[in-house]
């Protein structure tokens, strides 16, 4: 009797994993069971063939794409989705696509930085719940000012932490500070300073690319663009990445003694190991084109139409 009952508890989670899709912090609730045990009952139910996983993967990759790319930008890694012959939501199959992409490079990692935007709030929408409670998802930037709206640079953290039970670690400060004095000495607070130490740490970054126009979307900012970046002219920008704006040649727009960005130093964020990008928009080819030149990234995740654009761009 009592191997029956474990056998119909095994059922009962696999299907509420599985099929029901709750998350394991869930399942750890309803069951009253603690997340480790919900996790080794999901693998026996594996183990006893309670369980079986078929894969059929809608996310064939351009191959050839990819070896081209990497051709022309040596040192860096791409994953392009392949175009579907058939496919009723492209962008829904793209995130699902790039979640499961960054989630492999995720995988043996600890501490992962995020920056904000649409893109990467629809990443780790898709991302497959986990329990990984070691794992610190951190900002290495303040916030971006979006305040209203779930692609806040502070949500993303919390959001992504969530999906693997972890920790995360936020910067209550906004994106710029004009005043330098402000700026250095805000770094040093102790409500400020563990995330920017947690920072330095990362061992790799999330980002999508953005342009002059999103930052202009933010009243604030925009208001303050000349303060921001003095003699900056916009026919050079070719986009914004770690919030700073960007050439073509693949060269920063900002003298860093004037940087008003606040958090990590580009030169701290070049130095991380895993830099990956999601870009699921041609138009934003030039300026990814321009990121490969200045080896501000080191993974990229593109849908097929960008990464032919890429292409067409260095040929």
């Amino acid at each position: 009797m009592a191997e029956q009952t474990n056998t119909n508890l095994l059922i009962d989670i696999a299907q509420d994993f599985y099929i029901n899709q709750l998350t394991i912090a869930d399942i750890s609730t309803k069951y009253q069971v603690s997340r480790y045990m919900i996790s080794k009952y999901l693998d026996e139910a594996l183990a006893q063939n309670i369980v079986s996983i078929s894969i059929r993967s809608p996310f064939a990759r351009n191959q050839e794409l990819e070896r081209q790319l990497a051709a022309v930008n040596p040192g860096h890694h791409f994953y392009v989705l392949a175009n579907a012959e058939q496919s009723n939501n492209d962008a829904d199959r793209f995130y699902s696509f790039a979640a499961q992409t960054v989630q492999n490079l995720i995988n043996p990692l600890k501490i992962i930085g995020l920056s904000w935007g649409d893109t990467v709030y629809n990443v780790i929408e898709h991302f497959k719940p986990t329990v990984k409670e070691q794992l610190i998802f951190t900002q290495f930037m303040g916030e971006n000012g979006k305040y209203n709206s779930l692609a806040g640079s502070m949500r993303m953290v919390q959001k992504a932490a969530n999906k693997y039970n972890s920790h995360y670690s936020t910067l209550n400060a906004p994106l710029y500070i004009i005043n330098d004095q402000v700026r250095q000495l805000l770094s040093l607070e102790p409500a400020i300073q563990p995330t920017l130490t947690t920072a330095r740490q990362m061992d790799l970054i999330l980002t999508t690319l953005g342009t002059i126009e999103s930052l202009e979307s933010i009243p604030s900012w925009q208001e303050s663009l000349v303060a921001l970046f003095p003699n900056l002219n916009r026919k050079e920008v070719a986009g914004f990445l770690y919030g700073r704006p960007f050439n073509h040649a693949g060269q920063f727009l900002i003298n860093p003694i004037a940087d008003k960005t606040f958090g990590l130093a580009i030169d701290s964020i070049l130095q991380v190991p895993i830099r990956v990008a999601v870009v699921n928009n041609k138009f934003k080819s030039h300026a990814v084109a321009a990121a490969l030149r200045g080896n501000f990234l080191t993974d990229l995740v593109l849908d097929e139409p960008t990464a032919t654009k890429i292409l067409a761009i260095h040929n």
